[in-house]
């Protein structure tokens, strides 16, 4: 439980730097407490998306990994975002990331921010 509540935490820090880093990132909302509730359900939808989706997706493209050296890894992480974005706005939560290029760079920046913050915090193991 706990390694879960500190990916979660992670997550939420990575987008939140993502979102503060790139104008077409956004959180809109009123309060800060309301935009602090926003991101932490934003990072759960993320988590669950990187959890259900990505291996998916990472199985089917695995003969472009293989040509591309890993570069796709960008790209399916980007796409990874956009459908988070998706379903937030299908969640009716304020978060939105506008354009493929937009989600490459953000998903560049949460990648390393997330490792970042996951050497940092403890977990369970």
């Amino acid at each position: 439980m706990r390694n879960f509540v500190v990916k979660t935490l992670a997550n939420a820090g990575a987008l939140g730097v993502a979102i503060w880093l790139i104008k077409d990132i956004t959180l809109s909302g009123g309060s800060t407490a309301h935009k602090i509730l926003t991101l932490i359900l934003v990072a759960l939808v993320f988590g669950v998306v990187n959890w259900l989706v990505k291996p998916v997706v990472k199985v089917l493209s695995f003969p472009l990994f293989i040509l591309t050296l890993g570069l796709i890894t960008l790209v399916v992480n980007a796409l990874m975002l956009l459908l988070t974005s998706w379903l937030a706005g299908k969640l009716s939560l304020d978060f939105h990331v506008h354009g493929f290029w937009t989600a490459v760079v953000g998903a560049l920046i949460v990648s390393i921010v997330s490792w970042a913050l996951h050497v940092v915090l403890p977990d369970d193991e």
